[in-house]
């Protein structure tokens, strides 16, 4: 399936982080890496000066972030957490930068996030929840004015909790992201990384995500993103299925025929709008094999 920045090669193209799939995390002390980064498949970048920086190296790294803004790009930037010695030099040094958004560590309180959103006017902040205390605050979290989107921080919840890295194990945390996020308004979730470059396991990991209704997911490294991109765009299936159902609609005239009708033609439409939002060429799938036993999709995209 082609990814949504097919046509320019191996270029990034960043979308609406409201639709974004891969959020990419690169490490703030090392420079070089910033325009590989933006050349790569992520829908966002995310210049970390957070938990890949060592404490003495904050400093640097943060100059180098607002260098790099200050040549005109408008990536996203993960920030240390409220409470740490770094947060409000980090927030004073992005005001007055073109900083696309940012992502928030270790947030476990509703302040956390109002509090950085009153240094940072306008900005969208993703609310990183890493520990139990956030995942208890979660709906409240979520509600808070200034919060964007939510994202899950595996890593460092895992190191909290004592739980395993098992999908069954970390059920009940990413549903709760997922209903956190449904309740209050917000585009749905972002999953945490999968470490290790096994890409199997990165497009299992990609799947379980999806399967949370969760419609992002943080990358290590650029070569993460494309598997994250196409395991939560549309698949074929599901676009051939869109599609047919809209031709069978027209052919019994256009109009509701059963209860069913209403949700599948929002879901149709969601299905359709993203695959287009991300640049996938829906005329490629109008030729179906057996359009009949296309099963529905289930309905896990956002909006």
């Amino acid at each position: 399936m082609e990814d949504h920045d097919g046509e320019h090669g191996d270029v990034g193209e960043r979308i609406d982080p409201v639709l974004a799939r891969s959020w990419l995390l690169v490490n703030g002390a090392q420079y070089e890496r910033f325009g590989p980064a933006v050349r790569s498949r992520a829908d966002i970048v995310v210049l970390d000066i957070e938990d890949a920086v060592a404490p003495k190296d904050k400093v640097g790294a943060r100059d180098n972030v607002v260098r790099w803004l200050g040549e005109g790009n408008t990536d996203w930037v993960r920030v240390n957490g409220f409470g740490t010695p770094w947060w409000a030099d980090d927030l004073d040094a992005l005001k007055t930068t073109s900083v696309g958004g940012v992502m928030l560590a270790m947030v476990e309180s509703v302040d956390h996030v109002t509090e950085t959103a009153k240094r940072l006017p306008g900005v969208p902040i993703v609310a990183l929840v890493e520990t139990a205390r956030g995942l208890e605050r979660i709906t409240e979290i979520a509600a808070a004015k200034g919060t964007f989107r939510l994202a899950f921080g595996i890593g460092d919840f895992r190191r909290d909790t004592g739980f395993g890295d098992n999908p069954t194990t970390l059920a009940y945390a990413r549903s709760r992201f997922t209903i956190a996020a449904k309740a209050a308004h917000l585009p749905s979730a972002i999953d945490g990384p999968t470490v290790g470059s096994s890409a199997r396991k990165l497009s299992e990991a990609t799947a379980v995500s999806a399967e949370f209704g969760m419609t992002g997911k943080i990358c290590l490294t650029p070569e993460q993103c494309p598997t994250v991109n196409e395991g939560l765009s549309p698949s074929p299936e599901e676009i051939a299925w869109a599609k047919e159902f809209f031709s069978e609609f027209e052919r019994d005239g256009g109009e509701i025929r059963n209860g069913s009708d209403l949700p599948r033609i929002a879901r149709a439409n969601k299905i359709l709008d993203l695959a287009r939002s991300y640049g996938i060429e829906v005329s490629e799938f109008d030729d179906v094999d057996d359009p009949a036993h296309i099963p529905a999709p289930s309905d896990t995209y956002h909006y």
